[in-house]
């Protein structure tokens, strides 16, 4: 009796022990890692949603567990060619994070996370898309307003100016020509508009949008064109502006030193003329002089000075006879 009493007892711990193999081998328990999370399912339909990491339970064979990802995933979307509110094409690459907020229903609408990025991609290429048409060229590719008065404080330093008046004159040239239209919105508000807008759509998949940056705008060869050709009329303004200060400036010179000259001169011949009345009035007290000393010397010295200055230059035949050739004769001593 003793020994039958051992053997069913023998026989029951086998079974249990056989079923605790069983059960074990047939996998009841799962391990959820730090930055998964899962959903269970039997036949089917969802039992339970865990999130939080450690050693989990499940009825083995009827029980499914799906991992999905716990941590913030990144979205690279592919760069589309989006027209502005002006109609000017642009290349628009933009990135997201986003991440698996509610399991159950990410299962029960997207299931895998594939298929999520699919839904993504429609969601956020469609929100961009409308935000790019929505506005214009400068808000996208800009975030600031800043270059306009980096744009001043360059032009301030590079000027070399003789007055502070010259380089406010010149400043002002130069400035007002590439001066830049003023933003409201700017890239960063355009990326907060694009959340706002796909927000909704995520939220009823079960995935949390934690934000959308715009990496990077690109002109179309078009468009790129057209701007190359702004920067040159652009730069061409600036230019001529400086031509045209230096013209400014050159005339302004021209004239100072004309004006000068004029002083110069008109004080050198006054100068000279009053030492020419200076020397001629000694020159005629000389020639007063020496005509009180000799007279008849000094009319001959001054008549065979009259020969020589006029007789070369004569290109005519004179008469002897002539009065003026007397004292060459000397027929005024006959």
């Amino acid at each position: 009796m003793k020994a039958k009493t051992n053997r069913k007892l023998i026989t029951t711990l086998v079974v249990v022990v056989v079923f605790l193999v069983v059960f074990i081998l047939l996998g009841p328990f799962y391990i959820l890692y730090e930055g998964q999370q899962a959903v269970i399912t039997r036949f089917g339909a969802i039992v339970n949603a865990e999130q939080e990491s450690g050693l989990k339970f499940k009825m083995p064979l009827i029980d499914n567990v799906i991992i999905y990802p716990k941590k913030i995933l990144s979205w690279d979307g592919a760069a589309q060619r989006i027209p502005t509110k002006e109609n000017q094409f642009i290349w628009v690459d933009t990135t997201a994070r986003w991440r698996i907020s509610d399991p159950a229903k990410y299962y029960e609408t997207v299931n895998t996370v594939n298929n999520g990025i699919s839904r993504l991609n429609d969601i956020l290429d469609s929100s961009i898309r409308t935000i790019i048409s929505e506005n214009y060229l400068n808000e996208a590719v800009r975030n600031t307003n800043q270059i306009n008065s980096i744009k001043v404080e360059e032009q301030t330093q590079n000027l070399e100016v003789e007055s502070n008046e010259d380089a406010e004159t010149l400043r002002n040239l130069t400035v007002t020509q590439s001066r830049q239209e003023t933003i409201v919105i700017g890239r960063d508000g355009l990326s907060t508009k694009m959340f706002n807008q796909a927000k909704p759509f995520t939220d009823g998949f079960g995935i949390e949008l934690i934000d959308i940056v715009v990496r990077q705008i690109r002109y179309s060869d078009d468009l790129t064109e057209s701007v190359y050709q702004r920067m040159i009329k652009e730069r061409n303004q600036i230019a001529e502006a400086y031509r045209s200060y230096g013209r400014g400036q050159l005339a302004q010179w021209q004239g100072k030193t004309e004006s000068e000259q004029r002083q110069i001169l008109s004080a050198a011949y006054a100068t000279s003329e009053k030492t020419k009345g200076i020397a001629d009035a000694r020159a005629a007290e000389i020639y007063a002089k020496a005509y009180e000393a000799d007279p008849e010397f000094f009319e001959l010295w001054r008549t065979l000075e009259s020969y020589r200055k006029t007789i070369p230059a004569l290109n005519k035949i004179l008469s002897t006879d002539m009065q003026y050739f007397d004292m060459l004769y000397g027929k005024e001593f006959i």
